[in-house]
């Protein structure tokens, strides 16, 4: 049985897809959210499932190492605000922002730790191979190289969770590490172009398409990490990392990969299969179609005009097609704005669109989820649904206290506890 440290354990994903393989046994955990000390939601949640034994509340900024037991297997999806596809280019500030700095806290217990952890399984969004915005892959690389120096080998993987017969399609790096002293180092270090397309753990668990060795990106970190923080990735206007490499002694091997799964209804789930008995769904879910809202009109380029005059125009005004004026209210320019149309509602024989953490709510929104099953009216999806898209056991989050709005939030924070649970047994 390995033992696990679970870092940034927001409600338990890792911990649920890994001890469901009975290989792992969580032995220490800590969640805590700066933004909201005195409302600890998150953490709640997770005790409330596993119990405070061995559980941290407490920024972990702040937590003394030795505070913290040696462990088989540090584990974390380190937050990731500063790198999300949902904030802007312009906002993205990568290691330097407010939460990114958190990366420092994972280096230092590593550091710090004389019995060294054997694996690391580090989970992200995929912006982080490309942040930030004016220096592409330099946090990326900072990490890399921060590993090495601890005497990790690295191999990393964009996965898509319905490319593997997920119900979402939810796209997250996995990075995974491997002390010098283990087997798996040996085996890396040995012949890294296998490892990464046929023999890794990656590999095994998320088989990849055969490709020619040529396009395989060969990358050196070089100097310190002030160097690499200053110089790296400074003239390039895309990132040098691919979905997929390794990285052993600053030697990289990177890229695109392609997923070998073909999707079934025998091996894959898609959105309608998830969904809840109709009897199952409180009323409030349903769109109110009749419900007034403040009349509006919004006239497009072509001259049309849109007319929102109650809930369900406003749902198909933010939902469809729109090319229309805009002015910035700050700079006082007017610029053109469009986007296009999006399926509404959601289609139920595909994987989900990626939840995110605004999922929840009644307010009419573009990026809410809408279903509609036959003889049933249109409806958002409930906190259950949500759940069983990442894989959590149903009413994972459900707590005294905790609105059905936050725990959408949990669920636009979380990972897919399928994918923890593949590479755990592939591990």
């Amino acid at each position: 049985m390995l033992k696990v440290v679970e870092l940034f354990a927001g409600v338990g994903g890792f911990r649920i897809g890994l001890e469901k393989t009975k290989k792992f046994e969580v032995i220490w955990s800590n969640q805590w959210e700066p933004l909201t000390k005195n409302q600890q939601h998150a953490s709640w949640v997770y005790e409330n499932k596993f119990g405070k034994k061995n559980h941290s509340n407490e920024n972990i900024e702040e937590v003394d190492t030795k505070v913290i037991p040696d462990c088989d297997v540090l584990v974390g999806g380190f937050p990731c605000q500063d790198y999300s596809v949902a904030t802007t280019l312009k906002n993205s500030k990568g290691l330097k922002g407010k939460k990114g700095v958190l990366w420092w806290s994972i280096e230092r217990i590593l550091r710090e730790k004389k019995k060294k952890p054997k694996y690391l399984i580090l989970e992200n969004v995929d912006r982080l191979l490309k942040s930030p915005s004016k220096q592409r892959g330099r946090d990326f690389a900072v990490m890399l190289s921060c590993l090495n120096k601890l005497d990790y080998a690295v191999e990393w993987r964009v996965i898509n969770a319905a490319e593997y017969g997920f119900p979402q399609r939810r796209r997250r790096v996995f990075i995974l590490g491997y002390h010098k002293s283990t087997k798996k180092y040996k085996d890396l270090l040995k012949n890294p172009k296998e490892w990464i397309v046929e023999k890794g753990t990656l590999a095994k668990g998320f088989p990849v398409k055969k490709f020619d060795k040529g396009d395989i990106l060969d990358i050196k970190i070089k100097g310190s990490l002030k160097s690499i923080s200053d110089s790296f990735g400074k003239k390039d206007k895309v990132s040098q990392f691919k979905n997929t490499g390794v990285c052993v002694k600053n030697k990289i091997l990177t890229y695109k990969s392609t997923p070998e799964f073909k999707r079934n209804k025998k091996n894959s789930k898609n959105l309608g299969d998830i969904l809840q008995d109709e009897k199952d769904v409180d009323n409030s879910y349903y769109i109110n179609k009749s419900k007034k809202v403040t009349p509006k009109k919004i006239k497009q380029i072509d001259g049309t005009v849109i007319e929102i005059k109650n809930e369900w125009d406003k749902w198909n005004y933010l939902k469809g097609k729109k090319s229309e004026w805009k002015v910035n209210k700050s700079l006082g320019y007017r610029y053109k704005y469009g986007e296009g149309k999006m399926i509404f509602p959601d289609d139920l024989e595909k994987p989900s669109r990626t939840i995110i953490t605004g999922e929840g709510g009644v307010s009419p929104s573009r990026f809410k989820h809408i279903v509609k099953k036959p003889k049933s009216d249109e409806r958002r999806l409930t906190p259950i649904e949500l759940e069983r898209l990442n894989g959590f056991p149903d009413n994972h989050t459900k707590l005294d206290g905790v609105t059905d709005a936050k725990r959408a939030f949990f669920m636009g924070n979380a990972l897919v506890c399928g994918v923890v649970e593949k590479i755990g047994a592939s591990l």
